[in-house]
């Protein structure tokens, strides 16, 4: 029984109190009820410091026990109410000493609760593996130098950093609860296996992809630009874990702050004027994904942590990372700037601008090979700013894996 001390049947955390895991319970209330381990604690009062026994002795409670009504019972613990005597162990040989007890407790049905911790995992692993089809899907979209070059290597790495969080969260509470060891372990390497394979994968792809390529440079310094990049993500990583440690009394801010993954590929959407690098069911799925562990801690009313929920933190959380989303599947349909006006917008470059033909443009697509009408001006040419002439689906193809001119190799702008 997990029991607090109270005055008048109120529980107060200032009273003094008790701790020792496990009290065993061993018969009828009148007799020997709790049974210390040899290996337990006294503690006196919160923050102060541990007196530990020199010898092992029962604690005797003489007490009547009376079970109270609730109506917010969840089947996994009952409430009741013990008023008696409490004989403490001999200090000394000079006799014993009782003191009077009223105590609130609560009982807690191991089997339901250890049911809704192996339910819990199961959702994780579910949600893991889920995460991992949209990481592939996402993957694939962007599977050339032009579409990884597109997605912000920030909100990836955002993502991976909040799994690797969950990683060593899922770790230690197998470690710290034995009997459900194996399946908090499970849902630890789905994580281990999105953050550390997936989602890292991805970031060194996008990494390729943004860097330019330069024959001259060597391995040696890859592979110092490599290691940079590995300790950013490692050293943030522990930095995130001091940093919620020491300002844990704020988790709920610090979580919003994680969430907040989509702004970066908004921002470098606008920026760069990106077309369509993240594909909808990617940003659906991970949006709702993501939203699965929070809302089961903060927002389901029977959770197996025993947390009292918090439906207005619960609503702000999913009307935060729902307006991302909302604004991101926008700018996949819209346009990356469709909410900015076009006023402050910078010039862009119109690969259908005029010009004058001549015969001293090429007249074939290097790209299919074929002839370019350019006489009849119309959609179906588009032209670089080296004033090299393409099929407008050639160069748009094109453009999906290289953002360079075909014929000679300079840089192009955003379509």
């Amino acid at each position: 029984m997990v029991a607090n001390s109270g005055k008048e049947g109120e529980l107060s955390q200032e009273e003094d109190y008790i701790l020792s895991n496990p009290y065993h319970l061993l018969g009828v209330f009148s007799s020997q009820v709790f049974q210390e381990s040899p290996r337990d604690k006294i503690w006196r009062r919160k923050n102060s410091p541990v007196y530990e026994m020199e010898k092992h002795c029962n604690i005797e409670i003489a007490a009547q026990i009376s079970r109270i009504s609730s109506t917010q019972n969840d089947g996994d613990r009952d409430r009741y109410h013990i008023e008696g005597l409490m004989e403490s162990p001999a200090v000394d040989d000079d006799g014993d000493c009782f003191s009077p007890l009223l105590l609130n407790a609560t009982s807690v049905n191991i089997e339901v609760y250890y049911n809704k911790a192996v339910n819990y995992t199961l959702m994780v692993t579910f949600v893991s593996f889920i995460q991992v089809l949209l990481l592939i899907r996402q993957m694939e979209h962007s599977n050339t130098q032009s579409g990884a070059a597109k997605v912000s290597i920030l909100m990836i790495g955002q993502q991976a950093i909040m799994d690797a969080y969950l990683c060593l969260l899922h770790l230690t509470a197998g470690i710290l609860v034995e009997s459900l060891f194996n399946a908090f372990a499970t849902a630890a390497f789905f994580k281990f296996v999105v953050f550390s394979i997936f989602e890292m994968r991805y970031l060194l792809a996008i990494w390729k992809a943004s860097r330019p390529m330069n024959n001259s440079e060597g391995w040696e310094t890859m592979r110092r630009e490599l290691s940079v990049l590995y300790s950013r993500f490692y050293g943030i990583l522990l930095g995130g874990i001091l940093v919620m440690y020491e300002f844990h009394n704020f988790l709920r801010p610090i979580l919003l702050l994680l969430y907040s993954f989509w702004i970066p590929q908004i921002i470098t959407n606008v920026i760069r004027d990106s077309r369509k690098p993240l594909h909808p069911h990617y940003i659906l799925g991970m949006t709702i994904t993501r939203l699965a562990i929070p809302l089961y801690i903060f927002g389901c009313p029977h959770n197996f942590m025993r947390i009292e929920p918090d439906k207005g933190w619960c609503i702000c959380l999913g009307v935060f990372i729902g307006l991302q989303a909302s604004l991101l599947l926008l700018q996949h349909y819209l346009g990356s700037r469709w909410f900015i006006p076009r006023q402050i917008l910078p010039e862009k470059y119109s690969y259908y601008r005029r010009f004058d033909p001549d015969t001293n443009h090429a007249t074939d697509c290097v790209i299919c090979m074929t002839a370019i009408d350019l006489t009849q001006r119309s959609s179906d040419c588009m032209v670089t700013p080296c004033d090299h002439f393409f099929h407008s689906g050639c160069l748009q193809r094109w453009m999906d894996i290289k953002m360079e001119c075909p014929t000679c190799r300079r840089s192009l702008p955003p379509a």
